[in-house]
């Protein structure tokens, strides 16, 4: 049994670290230790969209779940790669407390590099291009994510809008034609 402790983490870090974990073993059973209520059930909506049986199990504020992998499971390990495209429109994610939004963006990025299925290409258009100019945390997750083989686009209206244009770090300049190409053409598109 391979053993994880998350104690302590917070989401993205449980799902990433057991996602880890599955991937270091052929089959078997991974274990790992949470102390929060929203890790929990992360790890277990994580492990049932992937077919992986799991036990909970708690002591005094403590999530012990056990994840099962075995060969049934392995399938989804080799999932069909889709035409995906990523739509950045901000420097944060969602609506509301200004800094919990851009510790979302951030944690969003982070865990894209993260994922076995990448997608195609990653767009950043009106404020989102300051996270590629600005923001060097991120910065260097894109980079990351284009060594991959993600392309990363940016809108060279807004760049020129925020005057940003030459601080761009990473990927391309483009403009509206291919940004709406880009998604007219994805099988996926997703905007956090």
């Amino acid at each position: 049994m391979k053993r994880v402790n998350a104690i302590g983490d917070v989401c993205p870090m449980p799902v990433i670290k057991l996602k880890n974990a599955l991937k270091e073993i052929e089959t078997g059973v991974v274990e790992i230790k949470v102390d929060n209520l929203i890790s929990k059930e992360n790890i277990e909506k994580f492990s049932r969209e992937l077919n992986y049986k799991y036990r909970t199990f708690e002591e005094n504020g403590v999530y012990t779940i056990e994840v099962e992998k075995n060969q049934d499971n392995i399938s989804n390990d080799r999932e069909k790669k889709e035409n995906i495209v990523v739509v950045v429109a901000s420097d944060k994610m969602g609506e509301g407390d200004e800094e919990l939004g851009k510790n979302l963006m951030k944690g969003f990025i982070y865990t894209l590099t993260e994922m076995d299925i990448l997608p195609n290409t990653i767009i950043f258009y009106n404020k989102g291009v300051l996270l590629v100019s600005q923001n060097q945390d991120i910065i260097k997750d894109v980079k990351q994510l284009e060594e991959r083989g993600v392309e990363i686009l940016s809108c060279g209206a807004c760049a020129n809008y925020y005057q940003v244009d030459k601080m761009i770090e990473v990927g391309e300049i483009t403009n509206m034609y291919t940004i709406i190409e880009k998604q007219m053409k994805a099988s996926k598109v997703i905007k956090p």
